[in-house]
């Protein structure tokens, strides 16, 4: 695979380009915990850069969960972990949007919080953290009834290409329909990157419980929403409606629009299998300009949790806007 480390699981993933060099933030848990399902409470940002997107050099660790301490009523919004996030750059300044939950809330309360860098490589956390939540207004908020978290994770930014707009993307849940078919890709608008107005979700088909790890890029004049999703959370009517069997992997929509609407092209899957041994892809530009798709090695044949991240897989685009892999 194209990035494993022995001593860590890593998973989800995002990029940066500087110049010639790509660098890859990753989730990453120490593999002494024994149970891969710890890795998520324990979990820290790492660090790696390539000229390839194939090899794979680690450098210093980048944001770690801030300090806790039990009662503490200026307690941080990352005090249990540091989730998804991206990396988007504005003027001389790095700016990193990433998951926070807090200890206190056993983490099932999910916010946007920011760190900013000159060199991409020492960070700083920015002191209004939490920037984005949740509006009940639109959004599902906690209810361990029927679902268990506050989803409001996995940020993703774009600039917008004709007005001074900042537009973010995240996984979240509606606030309507049922509740196995709520996930929806969520959004926010900002005009500085520090203050953002959530409103309604730019994406919601009824399909699933969560729609994760959201991407969209412009490509060869259309835009490709992405995200990964889980048989085990394909909705009922979903499933009901569906011909063959519920997949693991990463889907994506197309639209003409950076905010939609986005609909289906033939299956919408970029790469996806029953076992759901590839999850949270990311697509990005090689140094030969050429599009590819890199995901993490989730699950073998067996069903156990492997934790590294495939080596890049080229895509194709046929002329009527499907995707497939070469």
């Amino acid at each position: 695979m194209a990035f494993n480390l022995a001593d860590k699981w890593v998973w989800d993933f995002w990029f940066a380009v500087d110049g010639n060099q790509y660098h890859m933030f990753y989730l990453q848990a120490d593999k002494s915990l024994g149970d891969p399902e710890l890795r998520h409470w324990n979990v820290s940002i790492g660090h790696a850069i390539s000229t390839d997107l194939i090899h794979w050099s680690p450098v210093q660790d980048a944001i770690k969960p801030s300090p806790y301490q039990e009662g503490d009523p200026n307690e941080a919004a990352d005090s249990y972990t540091t989730w998804t996030g991206c990396v988007h750059k504005e003027d001389d300044t790095w700016y990193m949007f990433y998951t926070g939950t807090k200890r206190s809330e056993k983490g099932l309360i999910q916010r946007v919080c920011l760190a900013t860098s000159k060199d991409l490589l020492n960070w700083q956390k920015h002191p209004e953290n939490p920037l984005v939540e949740l509006d009940p207004r639109y959004y599902d908020g906690l209810n361990l009834d029927y679902w268990h978290d506050a989803s409001w994770r996995d940020p993703w930014i774009i600039k917008d290409p004709s007005k001074p707009v900042y537009h973010m993307y995240v996984t979240a849940r509606c606030n309507q329909g049922s509740p196995d078919g709520r996930g929806a890709v969520g959004y926010a608008s900002s005009t500085d990157l520090i203050h953002w107005k959530v409103g309604e979700p730019i994406l919601a088909p009824g399909w699933y419980g969560e729609m994760e790890v959201p991407q969209i890029e412009k490509i060869h004049g259309r835009y490709y929403l992405f995200c990964s999703v889980s048989s085990k959370f394909h909705s009922q009517a979903h499933r009901d409606s569906m011909s063959g069997t519920p997949l693991t992997g990463t889907k994506y929509f197309v639209s003409d629009s950076l905010n939609g609407p986005y609909k289906v092209i033939g299956d919408g899957f970029l790469d996806a299998d029953e076992q759901g041994s590839l999850y949270s892809g990311r697509v990005i530009q090689g140094p030969d300009q050429h599009w590819y798709l890199l995901a993490f090695n989730r699950d073998d044949a067996q069903g156990n949790f492997i934790g590294g991240v495939c080596n890049p897989k080229k895509i194709e685009f046929l002329e009527d806007g499907q995707l497939k892999l070469a």
